[in-house]
């Protein structure tokens, strides 16, 4: 899950996910008593627990161990005793590793809902791209092994052996169209051809990865001797696929369609939101159903024409209440500004929530909450939602100039209400730094500026959002600070 600018700018933006803690009234007895904004508590939904992220990051590595493991007992280990025979082990191994990590690639992003919930979106990203790439760089080494392989041993040479693989072997003619397909997707998942796509075609172009791991599958089953030969090779592969097949036709279509079918949620009200930002409230039946907390995102498909196949992630940015859910975005591309274009009544399928960074995985009573211009939509929603003490909250909002502050009045209004601190900083950001307080503080570093206005920082949780080199520097100044690694939480979908 690699982003283009568009998508980043939904997600750590306008839609970033951020958990935050809010400070409600305090009834006679001590507890405390939700505001007249925050609507019904939300109903349970806390992190998956840690030994379950464990365990699927095990399993991972089992898949891997148990291709290598296959790989020995079809006698890949003998065949080594020649050159001939080592380039073409060796390029059976790098083929088999490369094509079990492409499917956990696509297991890793196929929005299984216990995976997101226990490694969260920012975790899930890094690997995926970690995967991905290494994947991508064991098929050209399986490529280039196999081939110098057979030529090595066959009267072809190079170039006959080449050909020959292409027209005379079952399947590899697909196989070659898969491999383009997965350059292209390589090629532009690539930070700085990523930044020159719009969104929309990134996430176009994105959808060849499974075309491309659809067409390598018949070479694999035709031709492969470890697919062939041995009835544990054939039951594992054949699961592995299967699963993988299962993981995405039941999460990314299925359980979304079924949702949106069974309890339609339509557009209830569109308004501008300052300058070159758009707030929409949805409702209906399929709302009651979705078990969305505040600082969650969902991917979302509005059905008004041209474009509503794009799925885009948006956070919530009011609390939920079990009726209507709201979102407020920038427009940074195509899909954002299309919203200032909705009509009450639209339809709109969604698939989620998804997100991490919630309410269930806070640690301490004490909260700091910091985002980089629009990304502090989700902390606003979060503001509403989570009760808590008077005092234990500080919001710091950064942004360039006062006028891009989005709904920055809402949340100096709940920070007053809730007994909040909220700060605002303005001025134009240094580059590779947070810049905290530009202006009072412009001679201390971040870690010292962080500390003017946080003092007891290392008691707090501490949630970020906001733009990428931004989000890297507050990160760095958070835990120079003095905040634990494990109170420290963001998503980063720019990665």
């Amino acid at each position: 899950m690699g982003a283009s600018d568009e998508r980043h700018s939904h997600r750590t933006g306008t839609v970033g996910t951020v958990t935050c803690m809010t400070t409600s009234t305090v009834t006679a007895d001590g507890a405390p008593a939700r505001g007249r904004h925050a609507g019904p508590a939300p109903r349970p939904n806390g992190p998956v627990p840690r030994w379950w992220r464990d365990a699927t990051g095990t399993l991972g590595w089992a898949v891997v161990l148990g291709v290598g493991a296959l790989w020995v007992a079809g006698g890949g280990v003998q065949d080594l005793g020649s050159l001939a025979g080592a380039l073409t082990s060796t390029g059976r191994l790098t083929g088999l590793v490369a094509s079990a990590l492409l499917l956990l690639q696509v297991i890793l992003m196929a929005r299984v809902p216990w995976v997101e919930q226990a490694w969260g979106q920012d975790e899930l990203a890094r690997v995926h791209r970690l995967v991905g790439f290494t994947s991508f760089s064991l098929l050209l080494g399986h490529i280039v092994l196999i081939t110098l392989g057979y030529a090595a041993s066959g009267p072809l040479g190079l170039w006959g052996t080449t050909w020959d693989f292409v027209v005379g072997y079952p399947g590899m003619l697909l196989a070659w169209a898969g491999t383009t397909a997965l350059v292209m997707v390589v090629v532009t998942s690539v930070r700085r051809a990523r930044r020159r796509l719009r969104y929309e075609s990134w996430h176009l172009i994105h959808l060849y990865g499974y075309v491309g791991a659809g067409l390598v599958l018949p070479h694999q089953l035709w031709t492969g001797a470890d697919f062939l030969d041995s009835t544990p090779a054939t039951v594992f592969w054949w699961g592995l696929w299967g699963v993988t097949a299962a993981a995405v036709l039941a999460f990314r279509v299925g359980v979304p369609l079924w949702r949106s079918l069974r309890s339609p949620i339509r557009v209830l009200d569109v308004r501008p939101e300052g300058p070159g930002a758009t707030t929409v409230t949805v409702g209906g039946d399929g709302v009651r159903h979705l078990r969305v907390r505040a600082g969650q995102f969902l991917q979302w498909r509005f059905l008004d024409g041209p474009g509503w196949s794009r799925a885009h992630p948006y956070s919530v940015s009011a609390a939920p209440d079990g009726r209507t859910l709201r979102i407020t975005a920038a427009h940074v591309g195509d899909g954002s500004a299309r919203l200032a274009t909705l009509r009450p009544g639209t339809r709109v399928l969604v698939e989620g929530p998804y997100g991490r960074l919630h309410g269930g995985v806070r640690t301490r009573r004490k909260v700091l909450l910091m985002g980089s211009g629009i990304g502090v939509t989700p902390l606003r929603a979060l503001l509403e939602e989570l009760p808590q003490q008077p005092g234990d909250v500080t919001v710091v909002h950064r942004v360039r100039t006062r006028e891009a502050a989005v709904l920055a009045d809402e949340i100096r209004a709940l920070a007053a209400a809730r007994g909040a601190r909220y700060v605002q900083v303005e001025g134009p950001r240094v580059p590779g730094r947070a810049s905290w307080l530009p202006r009072q503080a412009a001679h201390l570093s971040d870690a010292e500026a962080l500390r003017e206005v946080v003092p007891d920082i290392a008691e707090h949780d501490v949630y970020l959002c906001g733009g990428d080199g931004w989000l890297t520097a507050a990160h760095a100044a958070v835990r120079e600070a003095g905040a634990p690694a494990d109170a420290v939480h963001l998503e980063r979908f720019a990665s």
